[in-house]
């Protein structure tokens, strides 16, 4: 097993921010159609800098170890560095290479966060 896959598995059983914020300024949450991941991500914002950050939600491996790693990825930035970031930065954090169908696993709680922030 690559280090790759142990640094998801390990996010996946030890995720990071994993919790519901009750007093978050930003709350989305959505469902990947193709395979039921659910993820919802929790912000808590001032001026303009993410505080605070969680996710909840189940699913595969790769959703639930990104939401996870992401989570850490953003606590302490300005929105500015999650509205730009990409699928790119998302495979970065990963460090493997994933099919189209995992991919929108992967891509779910980049979206859902971007979406908390716009709304």
């Amino acid at each position: 097993m690559s280090i790759y896959q142990e640094h998801i598995l390990e996010h996946y059983h030890n995720p990071c921010n994993n919790k519901i914020l009750d007093n978050a300024t930003n709350s989305e949450s959505a469902t990947n159609s193709t395979c039921g991941d659910k993820i919802r991500i929790d912000i808590i914002l001032n001026n303009n800098i993410i505080s605070d950050v969680s996710f909840s939600g189940e699913g595969c491996a790769i959703s639930q170890a990104t939401a996870s790693m992401l989570t850490e990825k953003i606590k302490g930035e300005h929105i500015d560095v999650l509205k730009k970031m990409t699928k790119d930065d998302i495979l970065s954090l990963l460090g493997i290479t994933l099919s189209h169908t995992r991919l929108k696993c992967a891509l779910l709680s980049l979206e859902v966060a971007q979406k908390s922030i716009l709304n």
